[in-house]
């Protein structure tokens, strides 16, 4: 009996794994091809500034995005992925273990398949460099601290233990990754208050200990912010939703709910909102396990949440992702019940779908297989440069390749002191690209700076030379019109151009900017 219980206890491991290794390297295939995103490229310039904190997320990101280039010492989109690549198969580890210590090892392993199955959470989470890679390795690291916290093995009255230490301390780390930390650090506090067998862990020596960890994890947050004028927290309770719409709009977030499912596949996204949905019924009716209503807390205040404020204004899809995250464990849980052959079907059968719909979609955006004209379109090609939106995302390895091909523009280089755009997402493009040897500041002028408001002081540069990026995006006659008042002068240089499946795709105008004569003025 013994020994078919470690049977299939090594039978289960070796079931995770394969799980686990075959998801990392789909999503390292993924990684590898796909260009860089707009915030990707933002998040690199990042890397190049290491502070205490940034205009628009703490300071974890840096790190997450940086350690790719720092280890290889290379800079290109997967390098800039290999943080996330790594977390998120730490983060889906994490998710199968609570599952197993809440609800058994059989919905332990079910909820880390619909994890790894969604496209929401393989590309928000587990492929694309963002604030939500860290974040979410620290959420779901606080979810299994939580569970063996307040779950013990022999299931006895609850005492709270040292483990409400590191519980407030992975918090505190959620909270340098990005500012969802602080719901979740407020969802548990509420399940703490709602369970009477568990709110003595609100006024435990450990629970005091605790905060003081917390509250030292902040620090790099208060100081930066401090010496900005608390610009970060503006920006993110206030700033980002200025000029939005101030009446709701049902139909507003009724499109959110539906794209959210989107996003998730909806083979999962429906299960996923129907068991919740289900689950939360069942609790304000009658009673839950405890077990239960720790995963809706840390799920459904998120997940209702942000899918709410869809009604009032712009809402991303990484917003709600935490909150649906915690809420797979619900859906693992209950799945653990279904017919085995019917699981196995669900998950195949999406598991197929998932990677030929991301797979379709990553050969369209690398070779343009549905574009017209294009040496690689299927059946002609669908659809035209200029209205696929797919054609925003820029081949900084193509763009290095022309950059490093001309000998005007290396000589340009050379001769310049900084190089800016007009566009804070299109400097983060432009610092990949350059060549390896260059080492020159590259900012952006725009009243919409983010962060380049803070890294440079353009009272340096009064009197230097300039090299100005911009992109056929923009008209260029009022791109120039904008920078001429503060240069001397202002002079085409060249032309650059990237192209898919043989087709231009993108042109970038390069100016020289002659003699820096007033400082770009930005609005904070």
């Amino acid at each position: 009996m013994g020994s078919q219980s470690a049977m299939r206890r090594l039978s289960d491991r070796a079931k995770l794994w394969g799980l686990l290794l075959s998801g990392l390297i789909f999503r390292g295939t993924i990684a590898y091809f796909l260009p860089p995103g707009f915030d990707e490229a933002y998040y690199f310039l990042y890397t190049r500034h290491l502070d205490w904190s940034y205009f628009d997320h703490p300071l974890a990101v840096a790190f997450t995005t940086g350690v790719g280039v720092w280890l290889t010492g290379m800079v290109s989109p997967f390098t800039l992925r290999i943080g996330a690549l790594a977390l998120f198969t730490g983060s889906l580890w994490l998710l199968h273990e609570t599952g197993r210590w809440l609800f058994g090892p059989r919905a332990g392993w079910l909820s880390t398949a619909v994890a790894s199955l969604s496209p929401l959470f393989v590309l928000t989470f587990g492929t694309l460099t963002a604030p939500d890679n860290a974040l979410i390795v620290c959420w779901s690291l606080a979810l299994y601290l939580c569970a063996q916290e307040f779950f013990p093995p022999d299931d006895g009255p609850y005492r709270p233990t040292a483990k409400l230490t590191a519980i407030a301390l992975v918090i505190g780390l959620a909270c340098l990754s990005k500012y969802h930390g602080f719901l979740l650090g407020l969802s548990l506090v509420c399940f703490c208050l709602s369970s009477h067998r568990h709110r003595c862990a609100l006024r435990s020596r450990w629970m005091g200990m605790g905060l003081l960890l917390f509250g030292l994890c902040l620090v790099p947050i208060l100081s930066w912010n401090s010496r900005h004028e608390w610009i970060s927290f503006q920006f993110q309770l206030a700033g980002r939703f200025a000029g939005q719409a101030n009446s709701y709009s049902l139909t507003d977030g009724l499109g959110v709910f539906l794209a959210e499912i989107g996003f998730l596949f909806p083979t999962l996204g429906l299960p996923l909102w129907w068991v919740s949905i289900k689950v939360l019924l069942k609790r304000l009716s009658q009673a839950v396990s405890p077990r239960v209503a720790l995963v809706l807390w840390c799920g459904l205040p998120v997940a209702v949440g942000f899918t709410l404020l869809g009604g009032l204004t712009r809402v991303y899809p990484a917003w709600p992702a935490p909150g649906l995250w915690s809420l797979t464990l619900l859906l693992g849980h209950t799945a653990a019940s279904w017919p085995k052959a019917q699981v196995r079907r669900w998950l195949l059968g999406t598991g197929l779908a998932v990677g030929i719909v991301l797979l379709f979609a990553l050969t369209h955006i690398t070779l343009g297989t549905l574009q017209t004209p294009g040496k690689y379109a299927l059946f002609g090609g669908f659809v035209t440069p200029e209205q696929d939106p797919s054609t925003a995302l820029i081949d900084t390895k193509q763009l290095r390749q022309q950059f490093m091909q001309s000998d005007e523009l290396l000589a340009a280089i050379s001769t310049t002191d900084f190089i800016f755009t007009q566009a804070f997402w299109l400097s983060g493009y432009v610092a990949i690209a350059l060549p390896p040897s260059t080492d020159l500041p590259v900012t952006s002028f725009t009243q919409d700076p983010r962060g380049h408001a803070f890294w440079f002081d353009s009272q340096d540069w009064l009197g230097k030379d300039a090299l100005f990026v911009s992109i056929a995006d923009f008209s260029q006659v009022a791109a120039v019109a904008a920078i001429t008042p503060y240069f001397q002068a202002v002079t085409p240089l060249m032309q650059l151009t990237t192209q898919r499946g043989g087709t231009k795709t993108e042109t970038f105008y390069l100016y020289r900017a002659h003699r820096l004569i007033r400082p770009y003025l930005y609005p904070y």
